[in-house]
């Protein structure tokens, strides 16, 4: 069924042109009654890293080397993850109009959301790149092993549609799952290596780099683009082990249950 569900729509035509198309239609109408506009894609991460640092650099002293760069990186994976996450629980009755008035696969409306989500990421990482090279006194900059964060927020793409097919397929037949997953959200952000010194992290909780799939990612992430490291490819492969798994589960929910959305919502 899955691979139905996958072959049905590899086979129509025009399907990256058309993705892209929505996916920039979404982006520029998040912000379009916004005074600042699109300016607040780039705004929002500054301000966020803004009351963290405040929070855990200065009051409660993490001594974290290049901590405002180190909280910019978390916070940006974290971010897109959530925002794609909570943002298509409702994705299948806001968007009915979609599949039930046009050709569209529900699988494409999906991915064109999560692409508006990256286009938004790029800006973000852009901004980190310069932030990290020019400003951050303790850079050692930019350098090759920075093409590595490209597989590595592959994994967390393919991860955030997984779960985003299996909350709002859930949705169908249990509208809780919106406040249950906004606490998990929560509880996600405080223990995720994003605020704490790994040390910290690894004795607090031993293990839950493995066993939390966003902290493999954070942790790839800044030895690519801080440390200049290769990611560690255990991590890494463990990464894209979890994504799999969530997004076959998606896509059998997908295929069980989102036939009974137009009818459900």
């Amino acid at each position: 069924m899955i691979l139905q569900v996958l072959n049905n729509w590899f086979l129509r035509s025009n399907k990256s042109e058309r993705l892209w198309l929505l996916a920039k239609i979404e982006f520029k109408l998040r912000y379009y009654e916004n005074k600042l506009g699109l300016f607040w894609a780039l705004l929002k991460p500054i301000m966020d890293i803004g009351i963290y640092y405040i929070v855990f650099q200065i009051i409660m002293k993490q001594d974290v080397p290049a901590f405002a760069s180190y909280l910019f990186i978390g916070l940006i994976l974290y971010n897109f993850f959530i925002e794609s996450t909570s943002g298509t629980i409702h994705i299948l009755n806001t968007k009915k109009y979609l599949y039930e008035y046009s050709n569209m696969n529900k699988l494409e409306i999906y991915i064109s959301t999560l692409m508006s989500n990256m286009i938004g990421f790029i800006f973000n990482l852009i901004m980190f790149l310069v932030f990290y090279s020019f400003i951050e006194p303790q850079s050692i900059g930019a350098s090759l092993y920075n093409l590595w964060i490209i597989p590595i927020f592959f994994s967390l793409f393919i991860m955030s549609l997984g779960i985003s097919l299996i909350l709002s397929n859930l949705y169908i037949v249990a509208k809780d799952i919106n406040q249950i997953w906004q606490v998990f959200a929560t509880l996600l952000m405080f223990i995720s290596p994003i605020f704490y010194k790994m040390s910290s992290f690894t004795e607090a909780l031993p293990s839950f780099d493995y066993a939390n799939p966003l902290a493999g990612i954070i942790i790839n992430a800044r030895r690519v683009m801080m440390q200049g490291l290769e990611p560690d490819f255990e991590l890494m492969m463990l990464g894209y082990g979890y994504a799999i798994l969530f997004l076959f589960i998606g896509l059998i929910l997908l295929n069980k249950l989102g036939s009974k959305a137009a009818e459900k919502l």
